[in-house]
This record gives C-alpha cells, structure tokens and sequence, in this order.
C-alpha cells in the first residue's frame, strides 16, 4: 500500500522500528533504550511521591502536634482566656489555647526516659491539635485538674513497659531543698491512657492538664504561653511577629520553623536533589537512543540512498528517523508512567505487607519522625517527568536524524 508523502515518514519510522533486525545487537541497544526510559521514568515518580508523602505527613502529623505559633509573657499568663481573645483578633489566627512545657525524667521499675511533658487545657486543645484523634487508650476528659494523670506516647508507654492505670514516676531538673540535702523534685503520676501519631513524638511526648503542670513546674499564673494555630502555617513568622508587635504588653514568640524548619527544608532540598540525580537515568536511557539511532543509520545506508534517489527531501529523512526515536521514547514513558503511577499507589502497603510478613521495620520512630513509608502523587510531578523524558527523547533524535539526511547516495551505493 502506497504511503502519501506526508505520511512517509511516519510509516517508514515507524516499520523500522517493529521489524526484525539481521543486526542483533542494534535491536538489544534498542530494547535496553526503552526499558532503561520505563525504569527511569517509573523510579523517578515513585520517589517523587514519597517525597511528597514525607512532606504531607511533616506538615499533617508532626505539624498538627506541634505549635505553629508560641506567644510568651514574663512570669507566665495569668488570664490565658484574656489574652487568647485578644490574640484571636490578629489576620492568620484560627485557634488558640494554653501551653505549658517541662523537661523531665520518667521512670518505673528501673527504667528511665527523657520526656517533654505538655500542659493542655483538654477543652481548648481540640481546636489546635490532631491529639484527640489518635489516642488509643483513654480519653482527654481523664486529664482532670489535681488528678496527675497523664496521656503517653505509644512507644514512650512501651518502652516504660506501662499500660492505663499504672503508676509511673516524674523526675524534673529542678533540685529541691530538704533537711537530708538536695533532692530532684519528683511526683507520682497516673498514665490515664495512650496516643500515637506515627512520629517520633510518640516517643518522648507526655499529656498532663495544664493546672497539674503549672503546680509541678512553680509557673506563675495558668499558663507558661499560648499555642497560636494558623491558618497558613508557611506564614508563621511574619504572623507570630505581627502578634507580638501589636499585643497589649510586652511579649515574645516563637514559632514551628525554629524547631522544626530545618527538617522541612531539608526534605524541599532532598527532593530537587534526587529528582535531579534519577532524572540522569532518563538522561543515560536517551543517551542510549543516540547509540541506537546512529547505528541504524549506519545500517540502513542502502535505503536512506534509494529514498533519496527516488526523490525523498533530505527533511523527510531526517523526520524518519525522529520518528523511530520517539517511537522507543514514547513507549518507555508511558510504561514509565504506567509502572510509576501503580507503584506510588502501592508503595505504602507493600512496604507494611512486607514489614509485618518478614519481621522488620524500614523506619523506627525510634530514629525517623515517620514511623512508616508515605506516598502522595502529584499530577504535576508526574506531568513535569514524562514531558522531560519526551523532551530528551526528541533531543536525543537530532543528531542521528541530520546525520541520516546528510548521506550522499552515490557514496552509499558505491559498494552496493
């Protein structure tokens, strides 16, 4: 069947690409270009996803435990509620609630753990915090003024090897004086129950009412500081600042990315950083369509002369060969995309299939802030990938393209 002039170097293009080669090695570069694109294109997504998993759970999990916005007063807050109602006024607020904080130790049948222990106000601290939607055992309601109960991290209560009920001890640095000499202040608490928020708060986290935590702490007045959650919390410097600025008496702040910036700045950086070194893997899979396309010009010599000789425009022959390029880039991206889409779909439960079948753990919340693999695809992440390895697709066919066009006939057919 006759191909019309505008369709000829589709159809050629295209025939050279799915026939048979008496060349074997020109069809196994061919074969390893297009699985080297599938590979990287697929890797390249799903690594880009869990990137973008890791940066959803820093914002959504650690993000959602830890204060956006910290406002402080000499002496501690004697009227939270007063001051809350005046920081609720500011642009970018959308709750507020009373914190109190203290290091301290605590220990039970010999075993000692570092822990922060929080004051919450349980009433207020739904409005700021994801605490009420991730406790296993108990309730903030248990957390009563002058009960010295106390909500655990699930693997800070395993780690104690303590269960609701149980009675643990506190230890706080600040020394006490006594008829027998200096001893650490330390206070009998209750554990009222557990939560887990699959981060490395479960490990060193502890939850007590603010008033018990004012009494073990001497804070004056009900609360050490505010917590400011914000609407924006990209926006939390300039809104704490404003917040300080502009409150009634003096105060200071602080804010989510003096604790926790650099971790969220780190994982921005480590995705460009990887998304550019795995994009060299499409690179080198482009690379190897330069090899291909240059020793299919080499061996189709004969027929590029017997083309031009039949008329066929040096721009028609160059358009053959682009388009057996892109045909060998085309299909890896699109199985790329393919595999890569599937696999960041099910990377987390394959992952904690794995996990629970083979008795190991990828990430320890003991080490890790997430204690297990996150995904999230991205259209855009995906849309910017497989538009890069077309465009290196195509880039990688000029060359042998032009230097097909360029073939002489009467020096191709010399030994013919």
């Amino acid at each position: 069947m006759a191909l019309s002039p505008g369709k000829l170097p589709l159809g050629i293009g295209l025939r050279y690409l799915a026939a048979k080669r008496r060349n074997h090695f020109i069809s196994f570069i061919s074969a390893s270009s297009m699985v080297g694109m599938t590979l990287g294109v697929a890797v390249l997504i799903i690594v880009l996803s869990v990137m973008n998993g890791f940066d959803r759970e820093l914002r959504q999990r650690i993000l959602g435990m830890v204060p956006h916005g910290v406002i402080y007063q000499p002496g501690g807050i004697a009227d939270w509620q007063a001051l809350a109602d005046e920081v609720n006024q500011f642009d970018g607020v959308e709750a507020v609630a009373p914190l109190t904080r203290l290091q301290g130790m605590l220990g039970v049948n010999g075993r000692v753990k570092g822990v922060m222990l929080t004051g919450i106000e349980p009433a207020a601290e739904r409005d700021v915090s994801i605490l009420p939607d991730h406790i296993k055992s108990g309730a903030l309601e248990d957390l009563q003024p002058g009960s010295y109960k106390v909500l655990l991290g699930d693997l800070l209560a395993r780690n104690l090897g303590v269960a609701k009920g149980d009675k643990i001890t506190l230890m706080l640095p600040e020394a006490t004086m006594s008829p027998a000499g200096v001893i650490p202040r330390v206070r009998r608490l209750t554990v009222a129950g557990t939560f887990s928020v699959g981060a490395e708060l479960d490990a060193n986290l502890a939850v007590i009412n603010i008033v018990d935590a004012g009494k073990l702490g001497r804070i004056g007045g009900e609360a050490e500081s505010l917590r400011v959650k914000l609407d924006d919390l990209f926006k939390a410097p300039e809104t704490v600042w404003r917040i300080v600025n502009n409150l009634n008496g003096y105060a200071w702040g602080s804010d989510w990315t003096r604790t926790h910036g650099n971790l969220f700045a780190a994982i921005h950086m480590e995705k460009r950083m990887i998304g550019l070194l795995l994009l060299m893997i499409v690179a080198v899979a482009a690379f190897n369509i330069i090899s291909t396309l240059v020793m299919v010009v080499t061996d189709k010599q004969a027929d590029i002369a017997i083309l031009r000789t039949m008329g066929a425009r040096p721009r028609t022959i160059m358009a053959i060969f682009m388009v057996q390029g892109l045909s060998i880039g085309l299909v890896g991206v699109v199985l790329g995309t393919a595999l890569g889409v599937l696999g960041a779909l099910t990377i987390s439960d394959l992952v904690a299939w794995a996990e629970n079948a083979f008795g190991f753990k990828i990430l320890s919340a003991d080490v890790y802030f997430i204690s297990y693999l996150p995904s999230e695809l991205l259209l855009s992440d995906v849309a910017v990938i497989t538009g890069s390895g077309l465009l290196l697709s195509f880039l990688a066919t000029l060359y042998p393209s032009y230097r097909a066009s360029r073939v002489q006939p009467a020096e191709a057919l010399r030994y013919e």
